[in-house]
C-alpha cells in the first residue's frame, strides 16, 4: 500500500519496528540502534527498537509492549510533519496507540484498517477469559477507535464486530475494505508432477490448525490412495508441532517442505500445484476473518480446499471456486480432496477461472485503492 501510494504521488513516511518476522530473531544487519531508517522505493522508514519476540510467551509480552513503549517517546520528539496517519494493524492492537497520539498532537486525521480483532484475538492465542484481563484490553480498543477518523475492516464480520466497541452515533465511520493480492499473483503455466498435489503457502502457525493436514493424509493412506500428495510452502512458529503430526500419523512419504520464499515466488510454486489449501485452528474468530492467502490463491486462479467456515467458506461457495469441509473435521477433508482429485480437468479448469473472475471482481487492487483514496484525499 505505501507504495502504491507513492506512485499515486503521495508523501509516505513509514514507522515500523525492527524486523523480527516470523523468526522472533533480529534480521541479520539490524537491530536497536543499528539500521534504523531507510528508504524503499521512495517509502521514508523509520525503525522504532522493540524487543524480539523469540519463542517464549514472556518474549512475545515483551514484544507486544515494547513498540508503544518506545513509541510513546518517539512521537513526543518526532519532528515527522504529517497530514494524515494511516494505521496497519496486526496484533498488537496496542501499537495503534503511537499513530492515535501522533494524530491528536498534530490535529490530524488518523485512520485504521484492523487486520486482527482485539480482544478477541488476545482470548483465542492465550485461552484467558477472565475480566480482570480482557476489560483493560477492551477499555484500550475502545479508546483507540474512539480516536480514529475511520476504520476498516477485512470482512463483513470484522465490521460487525469493531462496531460492538464504538458508540453507535460513529457506525458509520466503520466500513470493509478487503485486502488484496498484489499484481504479480497472476496464474502460470502448470508444471508437470506426478499425482495430485494439494498446495499450502504461508505462516505455519497455531492459527491456521494444519495439524489437519496429517490427518487426513493418514486416512488418505489407509484408503491407499497413492498419488495425493502435499507441498509446504512457508514457515513459523509451529512448524516443529506440524511435522510432529506428520511424524505422528506416518505419512512423511506424502509431505515436501519448500520452507520459506519471497511473495513473487509464490505463483511458480503454486503453478506446482493442482489445488490450494486453507485451514483454521477452531475458533469463532477464524469464521470472521478472510485470510489474504485467499485473494492470492484466487489470483493465481487455483481451485480451494479448505478447512473453514463462515467467510472463508462464503466465499468459496459464492465464487464455485473450490471445496470446503467443517474445521477439524479430517474424514471430511480427506472425502474432498479425493472428490476433487477425481474431478475432470475441465471441472478443475471451470473452478480456476472462477476463482480468478471472483477476485478481479471483489478484489482488485486499483479500485480498491481508488476507494482509499476517496477518503485520504
Amino acid at each position: 500500500m505505501a507504495f502504491e501510494w507513492v506512485k499515486r504521488g503521495y508523501k509516505v513516511t513509514a514507522v515500523t519496528g525492527t524486523p523480527n518476522y516470523p523468526t522472533g530473531k533480529f534480521f541479520p544487519g539490524y537491530g536497536w540502534f543499528k539500521h534504523t531508517k531507510d528508504n524503499i522505493n521512495g517509502v521514508e522508514i523509520f525503525r522504532i527498537p522493540l524487543i524480539a519476540p523469540g519463542h517464549n510467551k514472556l518474549g512475545l509480552i515483551l514484544n507486544y509492549f515494547s513498540f508503544p513503549f518506545f513509541g510513546f517517546w518517539w512521537q513526543l520528539f518526532s519532528k515527522i510533519k504529517a497530514d494524515e496517519v494511516f494505521m496497519f494493524e496486526t496484533s498488537p492492537m496496542n501499537q495503534c496507540m503511537v499513530g492515535v497520539r501522533f494524530a491528536k498532537r498534530h490535529k490530524i486525521p488518523c485512520y485504521l484498517y484492523v487486520q486482527d480483532l482485539w480482544p478477541e484475538n488476545v482470548e483465542m492465542i492465550t485461552g484467558i477469559h477472565s475480566p480482570i484481563v480482557i476489560k483493560p484490553i477492551e477499555r484500550m480498543v475502545r479508546k483507540i477507535y474512539k480516536g480514529c477518523t475511520h476504520i476498516w475492516g477485512t470482512s463483513p464480520s470484522f465490521v460487525d464486530s469493531i462496531r460492538k466497541y464504538v458508540d453507535e452515533s460513529e457506525h458509520d465511520k466503520v466500513s470493509f475494505w478487503p485486502q488484496y493480492a498484489e499484481e504479480f499473483y497472476q496464474p502460470l503455466p502448470k508444471k508437470e508432477h506426478q499425482g495430485f498435489n494439494v498446495i499450502f503457502t504461508g505462516n505455519i502457525g497455531q492459527a491456521q490448525g494444519l495439524e489437519i493436514l496429517p490427518e487426513a493424509a493418514k486416512i488418505l493412506k489407509e484408503q491407499g490412495k497413492k498419488d495425493i500428495c502435499f507441498t509446504i510452502v512457508g514457515d513459523g512458529r509451529a512448524r516443529k508441532s506440524f511435522e510432529a503430526a506428520i511424524t505422528e500419523k506416518g505419512v512423511w512419504h506424502m509431505f515436501e517442505f519448500v520452507g520459506r520464499v519471497s511473495p513473487e515466488e509464490v505463483p511458480s510454486q503454486l503453478a506446482k500445484g493442482d489445488a490450494a489449501f486453507i485451514s483454521f485452528a477452531d475458533d469463532e474468530l477464524f469464521a470472521k476473518t478472510i485470510p489474504a492467502k485467499l485473494q492470492s490463491y484466487m489470483a493465481c486462479a487455483m481451485p480451494i480446499i479448505a478447512s473453514a467456515k463462515g467467510e472463508t467458506a462464503r466465499i468459496i461457495s459464492e465464487a464455485d471456486c473450490g471445496m470446503c469441509s467443517d474445521i477439524g473435521n479430517a474424514e471430511e477433508l480427506a472425502e474432498n480432496i479425493c472428490k476433487m482429485a477425481a474431478m475432470s480437468k475441465e471441472r478443475l479448469m471451470e473452478m480456476s477461472e472462477n476463482a480468478k473472475k471472483y477476485n478481479d471482481k471483489n478484489f482488485n487492487k486499483k479500485q480498491l485503492m481508488d476507494q482509499m483514496d476517496s477518503y485520504l484525499r
